[in-house]
């Protein structure tokens, strides 16, 4: 059986959401952060071969990295419409944002999280010159390279509700995170009514709200 160990506020919860929609058996163990650090304790540190989330174990097999455990998921327990098999006319828009969500959005956010981090925490006297260097870092290659991203997803979903064509997929499942990281940091203003509208639905979803009950936190999302 499938065990996901689950540290709270992080991507793990994907994996989690995953496991409640295919309406499989699966073990839920679960990781608190560390209240000072706010990093995963020493031992899933210890469990996960990159020591980040998520990692899961199945007998004596342990894995991390999100695409590379919902693809193993899905190979035991195989879905058309999570994965859109080859030859079905959702298969490339479908593989698109299921790599983009990891590939291209999720390090373009991290980068502006360090970029904020940074700011913050540079010496007083260094502070003038260091955010004058990462704003224009910013605004010269993350904000640009993330609007890029969310018009392109605004488009696609004003033809199709979901990241993966007409039904849910795993590349709606995979790019939550971001998505839901790209509203918080006031990305998805009212420009991009489709990207609301598609965070709402997932909101809705009856395997997320599951998934959230028993991950027990709340969404990172701001309100709608």
């Amino acid at each position: 059986m499938i065990t996901l160990h689950h540290l709270e506020y992080s991507q793990s919860f994907r994996i989690l959401w995953l496991l409640e929609e295919l309406g499989v058996e699966y073990s839920l163990k679960m990781y608190e952060r560390d209240k000072a650090t706010h990093l995963a304790p020493p031992q899933y540190k210890a469990l996960s071969p990159t020591s980040a989330a998520p990692v899961i174990t199945d007998g004596e097999l342990v894995l991390a990295e999100s695409n590379a455990i919902m693809d193993y998921v899905l190979d035991q327990y195989p879905s058309d419409q999570l994965r859109p098999p080859p030859g079905s006319p959702q298969r490339a828009r479908y593989l698109f944002w299921y790599h983009a969500a990891q590939g291209s959005m999720t390090p373009v956010l991290l980068m502006d999280s360090i970029f904020g981090i940074m700011q913050k925490r540079v010496p007083f006297f260094l502070r003038g010159i260091i955010a004058a260097v990462l704003e224009k870092a910013q605004h010269g290659f993350v904000k640009p390279r993330l609007e890029t991203l969310l018009r392109k997803a605004e488009e696609d979903l004003a033809t199709a509700p979901w990241f993966g064509g007409s039904a849910l997929s795993a590349a709606d499942i995979v790019i939550s995170y971001p998505m839901e990281s790209a509203h918080m940091r006031g990305y998805l203003s009212d420009a991009f009514p489709h990207c609301r509208a598609w965070l709402e639905r997932i909101y809705a979803y009856p395997s997320f709200k599951v998934a959230r009950e028993k991950d027990g936190k709340p969404s990172v999302a701001l309100p709608l």
